[in-house]
């Protein structure tokens, strides 16, 4: 098969023998598969996939359908269209999967928006509802919200009625924020001044984090999920303190399967039918070929985009 690969901190396209699905596994053939900050983390050295998951092939999450299923997999069948995150090895033609983390596409999905929900959604979907424990009504402010989590998380926090406002530096796409479900759309100069917040989902990471703290109300919840523009921030402990803020982070990627699994049944409940009924989408902004990577690499790294750049395969 081919597939994206790492070599040094460079991308190649190279071959790679076909994996082959295991106890409880099946072997996905990858139709799309959507670009996250966490590859180019891995890209630059500083993110190695879990122990299990390829070292040098990346990709988080993917779309496409079984091919081949393993000893005792039998919750899909072959043929069937299904979706995932997994530990990486996404960004191939060919990719093994435990059946127990997989989803089945709603049938609204084409392709490219089914490789571009799985992570996202899963990310914003456990961020706002099982860390931050957002509640009808309540105050919630998205750090950085044009990209894929952010989009999702926009869409998840309205339709659970809560009042959105969404930071982004790029204010040509206030609009489109605002028909995703954002009350308000702001610079993150801006931000601070909207407060107070009851939930803080910050996607940026440093910069924008002293800032946002300030505008938190009584008993706030922080969670971090995004760190692309800075890792290390200082904290007002005696704010904290005296306004009861809690704060955690949280990725998916190295979680065990019990855990995994269980934000993918969380998923199946709670979120897919809004993508049958129109309620949810999975904002594109460009998909690119497989064995063009490294253009869609630059293009995610530019920034200014709204929603997902995703890889495809016409195979």
């Amino acid at each position: 098969m081919l597939a994206v690969t790492i070599e040094g901190k460079e991308l190649v396209i190279a071959e790679h023998p076909d994996p082959l699905p295991g106890a409880g596994e099946v072997l996905v053939q990858v139709r799309a598969a959507g670009l996250n900050g966490a590859d180019q983390l891995q890209l630059r050295g500083a993110y190695p996939p879990p122990p299990g998951s390829p070292l040098d092939i990346p990709g988080l999450e993917l779309a496409g359908e079984v091919v081949a299923r393993g000893p005792g997999a039998e919750r899909f069948d072959v043929n069937d269209r299904v979706m995932a995150i997994v530990g990486g090895g996404a960004q191939a033609q060919l990719c093994v999967v435990h059946e127990r983390q997989l989803m089945p596409v709603p049938v609204a999905l084409d392709w490219p928006q089914a490789g571009g929900l799985p992570e996202t959604f899963t990310t914003a979907h456990d961020a706002l509802f099982t860390q931050a424990d957002l509640q009808l009504g309540e105050r919630v402010l998205i750090s950085g919200a044009a990209g894929g989590v952010g989009t999702a998380a926009i869409q998840l926090a309205a339709a659970a009625g809560a009042h959105v406002t969404a930071s982004v530096r790029d204010q040509s796409r206030a609009t489109e924020l605002a028909a995703l479900g954002a009350d308000r759309v702001c610079t993150p100069e801006e931000s601070e001044a909207l407060g107070p917040y009851d939930v803080l989902l910050e996607l940026v990471g440093a910069p924008n984090l002293d800032a946002n703290f300030t505008a938190l109300a009584s008993q706030a919840r922080v969670v971090v999920i995004g760190v692309s523009a800075g890792f290390r921030s200082e904290l007002n402990l005696l704010s904290l303190m005296g306004s009861r803020i809690s704060i955690c982070g949280s990725t998916l990627r190295a979680r065990p399967l019990e855990q995994k699994a269980a934000t993918a049944r969380a998923l199946e409940k709670n979120v897919l039918a809004g993508f049958e009924d129109g309620t949810l989408t999975v904002p594109i902004e460009k998909t690119f070929p497989l064995d063009e990577a490294v253009a869609a690499y630059q293009a995610f790294a530019s920034g200014g985009k709204l929603g997902k750049i995703v890889l495809v395969n016409e195979q």
